[in-house]
């Protein structure tokens, strides 16, 4: 005579034999994937956020021109679009992580390029590199600040140092409102 835990795997054997179905063994729960981050969702893709929109821009009181700056891209890049004083342009604007510094590269209807680079620096957006102005081949610093002012106000300084740095003279003095919608 077997005794009782011999006989029941004597039985569950002879099941498994005939091909009964073994009993499920749930599998263990996993966590679903983890999404990855989108692309150009750091925080410091957001950090010239506050230029996007459409602006009427003064300059020493008088209207300047009108500038739209626009997410494209999914987000990862801004485009200017810029049309006044006589002249229309256009830039594109964004954060590389690989140097960690953002990049702009301006082009307009008079033919200057203007590559320029830098970073938000207490509290504004301060860019600079060298390239000629209007009709001069000579290289010279030039250096854009965006200083968001409200919500619905900000202020563009375009600047230029003939002396690499010491002193720097205004070109354009912007002020941006928000265009009605």
């Amino acid at each position: 005579m077997m005794c009782a835990p011999v006989r029941l795997a004597f039985f569950v054997a002879t099941l498994l034999l005939q091909g009964a179905p073994a009993a499920q063994v749930p599998a263990p729960q996993q966590a679903p994937p983890a999404q990855p981050a989108a692309p150009c969702s750091s925080p410091e893709h957001r950090q010239f956020d506050f230029w996007i929109g459409r602006w009427n821009v003064t300059a020493n009181g008088k209207m300047a021109g009108t500038n739209e700056i626009t997410p494209i891209l999914d987000g990862c890049v801004l485009k200017e679009s810029w049309k006044g004083a006589g002249m229309s342009g256009t830039s594109l604007n964004a954060w590389d992580p690989s140097d960690r510094q953002w990049h702009q590269t301006w082009m307009d209807d008079k033919g200057l390029v203007l590559k320029i680079s830098g970073g938000l620096r207490e509290g504004r957006m301060v860019m600079s590199g060298e390239a000629g102005q209007y009709g001069n081949t000579t290289r010279i610093l030039q250096r854009i600040t965006w200083e968001k002012l409200d919500a619905d106000h900000l202020r563009q300084v375009w600047e230029i140092s003939p002396d690499k740095g010491a002193t720097w003279n205004v070109i354009f003095d912007g002020r941006y409102e928000r265009a009605a919608p």
